[in-house]
């Protein structure tokens, strides 16, 4: 029986892809590179450092990752603020209403920094229904590393056979994959070209996992 439910943020929560496709796009043209369709597809679910760790590598850059992380964050969040279209994914607050209302437990599970992760959870007001919120950027390993969900389990306080994970990208699957839990994979509009493969159950609407209808994934 799930008594613990682990959210991913973008993709799932809130609609930021295209405010964070927007941002790193700007910093490839600050930093004068040009970043193929696939490549960039391929960095979906994984956190900044990391992914500015394998530009680095891959362009042979002056600058640092931790430069080139200044300068995607400094665009995001300009955008994260002045964005009046920004807006939660369809459907997601009444899901994370539903689990909450009926005791579920919840826990954030995101690769977003913390401060990212913050500025979405107030100005959402989200911070009402979570028992606390995890960053990917704080940890040793990115997405499709299991450790950040099997964090997010232990936190919960349930054993990882009593959690499910929600998430819209082939790393945040193969992350939960390999942390041995439930994981649900939803088809963003946002998070395109995804593996939805390994994941357990594939949906389009989250009114298809309800509380009502957990009992029969």
């Amino acid at each position: 029986m799930i008594k613990a439910v682990l959210f991913d943020m973008d993709g799932v929560i809130i609609d930021s892809e295209p405010l964070h496709q927007n941002a790193y796009h700007g910093m490839f043209k600050a930093v004068g590179i040009e970043v193929s369709a696939n490549l960039y597809e391929s960095f979906t679910g994984q956190a900044t450092l990391h992914i500015c760790r394998q530009l680095v590598n891959h362009f042979k850059l002056q600058q640092t990752p931790e430069e080139l992380v200044n300068i995607k964050r400094r665009i995001f969040k300009d955008l994260f603020f002045n964005d009046p279209e920004l807006d939660l994914i369809h459907g997601v607050r009444e899901l994370i209403q539903d689990y909450h209302k009926n005791g579920l437990t919840l826990v954030l599970a995101s690769s977003a920094s913390m401060p990212n992760i913050n500025n979405v959870f107030t100005k959402f007001d989200l911070n009402q229904y979570f028992k606390t919120k995890l960053s990917g950027a704080d940890l040793k390993a990115s997405k499709p590393h299991p450790e950040i969900f099997i964090k997010a389990a232990e936190a919960s306080g349930f054993r990882k056979e009593e959690c499910m994970v929600i998430e819209d990208s082939t790393n945040g699957i193969k992350a939960a994959h390999s942390a041995g839990i439930y994981c649900v994979g939803f088809k963003s509009p946002h998070s395109k070209n995804q593996d939805y493969t390994l994941a357990n159950k594939v949906i389009t609407s989250f009114k298809e996992i309800y509380f009502a209808k957990l009992d029969k994934l």
